[in-house]
């Protein structure tokens, strides 16, 4: 039996009342909570003492929406994130291609290149990849993962050519002839080409999976997400889990439109974690990214000729089958929604598949991203269904002065509206979309607290949030969302010991200084599997 006491600093325990002053844990549960002199009597002779130094202890924080999985795979990528033109994404992949001896019809690949930050201000081509190789594919993922821009080679690898139409939900750019690709695909279009490039083997997705969990574990994350899995990423975190290489838990959702049968075909790990994974339930993708202009919104975007407002991905009876299929097999459902017209066409899909809500509600349904959300009228119905807003408020941070840019003053301030969800009494969470972004959850709070651009810019002070209400968007509430509020999100008896120990107290400091936090340590049922330096 390993029993121990956390001690002297300030533990914040994300419920009533909020602050204790020592926590016994044993054998990875915590077991009391409360004073120091109550819960030293209830210790053993072995028990250790775990002195906090005047450091904060609070529950460890839950990822509600990320691909562990895809974040794995970029670790093995030339980084293009911080390129600041396209001489510099030319050089980064030519530095990569010479460290990574390649064999004849190998790819080289590249990871999150913005066009937004370009000095171009505009995606790459295939002409320009052309002078990275004309041997080998080549293929590049922009930031939001929803685009990417292919060389001649990789183009013709993936049977891309001037016959070749636009899929229904993405688009292939094209050359002034209109018929040429120019290199340029977005949304379904680049989703097909880019599953041509091969997949790391299984061992080493494995040990890619490996150090990803490290990168999870060092911003205070003990449970994080696949938000987006077909079989090749199922199969891969189930034998991670059966090989015991799984450090921190993962939930799993099926691609509902790949991957139909996933869930029914491995009902044994639906909602119960195996060797620290388990089956979440469905995703499915409905609109494409703002700071891309592919989200699907009821308006134009700012500037746009001909009225364009984006597209979706499905047409509307098919939504409603996807949510007839989550609701009849009992199934939590995840919904990529950016723009307000992809979350109308959500919430009209729920409002005529049950008209009974509680029968929704009971499953959870979370709408993610939930970027242009509308306050006034798509919150409260998103309530009615027990639907839970996964807001990737970081937006603010790394694309809020493009959104002033694309969707004009108003809405830009109201992306995110994560204040008018809190003043409905809504459980919310926040989210990163690894890879999209790094998993600092901290660096997330301190951007629902503040709503600054990177230009410093407040976007929408009337959405900003209390450090405290933003610290249970990444506990309590996201625990919720997992169904796991009896075993994880706040320092109770009776739950999991998955802790993260700060050097600060976020409460305690102003609120502008919260993403300069350190994460001094995060425990994983009773046992620290990272340790700051």
């Amino acid at each position: 039996m390993h029993t121990q006491i956390y001690f002297g600093g300030t533990i914040l325990t994300m419920e009533e009342p909020l602050v204790a002053e020592a926590v016994l844990v044993q054998d990875g549960q915590i077991v009391q909570v409360g004073s120091l002199q109550e819960v030293r009597a209830s210790g053993q002779a072995d028990t250790r003492m775990v002195d906090l130094k005047g450091k904060t202890l609070l529950p460890a924080f839950i990822d509600p929406h990320g691909h562990i999985t895809a974040f794995a795979s970029t670790l093995q990528l030339a980084p293009l994130e911080g390129a600041r033109d396209f001489a510099e994404v030319v050089q980064r992949l030519r530095d990569y291609g010479e460290a990574n001896p390649l064999k004849k019809g190998d790819w080289i690949i590249g990871f999150g290149y913005d066009h937004n930050q370009l000095a171009e201000s505009r995606h790459p081509g295939r002409t320009l990849l052309d002078q990275v190789s004309a041997e080998h594919p080549v293929l590049i993922t922009h930031k939001s993962g929803h685009m990417g821009v292919l060389n001649t080679a990789a183009l013709r690898a993936a049977g891309v050519t001037a016959k070749t139409p636009d899929p229904e939900g993405g688009r292939i750019g094209r050359e002034p002839d209109g018929k040429t690709p120019n290199g340029y695909l977005e949304e379904t279009a680049f989703i097909r080409c880019a599953s041509e490039v091969p997949a790391p083997s299984r061992e080493e997705m494995l040990r890619l999976l490996e150090k990803a969990q490290q990168v999870y574990l060092q911003y205070g994350i003990a449970t994080a997400q696949e938000g987006k899995m077909q079989r090749q990423e199922y199969e891969v975190l189930r034998a991670a889990a059966d090989s015991g290489r799984l450090s921190i838990d993962v939930a799993g959702y099926a691609d509902m439109q790949a991957c139909p049968g996933l869930v029914e075909e491995n009902r044994e790990t639906v909602g119960v974690y195996h060797g620290g994974f388990k089956l979440g339930g469905y995703k499915i993708f409905l609109d494409g990214s703002p700071q891309g202009r592919t989200a699907w919104l009821s308006q134009p975007y700012e500037g746009a000729e001909d009225g364009y407002r984006g597209y979706p991905v499905y047409q509307d009876g098919q939504v409603r089958a996807f949510v007839q299929k989550s609701v009849a097999e009992g199934v939590q459902l995840l919904a990529h929604c950016n723009g307000d017209a992809a979350a109308d066409q959500l919430l009209q899909a729920f409002e005529q598949v049950c008209p009974e809500k509680d029968r929704a509600a009971a499953l959870r349904p979370v709408m993610i991203h939930a970027q242009t959300l509308r306050p006034d009228d798509q919150l409260d119905r998103a309530r009615q269904f027990g639907m839970i807003p996964s807001f990737f408020v970081a937006h603010t941070w790394f694309w809020g002065d493009v959104h002033l840019k694309n969707l004009g003053r108003r809405r830009a301030e109201r992306i995110s509206p994560a204040a008018s969800a809190a003043r409905r009494g809504m459980a919310f969470t926040f989210h990163q979309d690894t890879p999209v972004v790094p998993p600092d959850m901290l660096f997330t709070v301190w951007c629902a607290v503040n709503r600054v651009t990177k230009d410093g810019a407040r976007l929408g002070a009337e959405e900003c949030v209390s450090p405290l209400e933003a610290l249970r968007a990444v506990t309590i509430y996201a625990a919720y969302q997992y169904f796991e509020e009896e075993q994880k999100g706040s320092i109770r008896a009776g739950k999991q010991a998955d802790f993260v120990v700060l050097d600060r107290n976020p409460l305690a400091v102003p609120p502008e200084t919260i993403k300069d936090i350190q994460v001094v340590a995060t425990i994983k049922n009773g046992e620290a599997l990272y340790r700051r330096a």
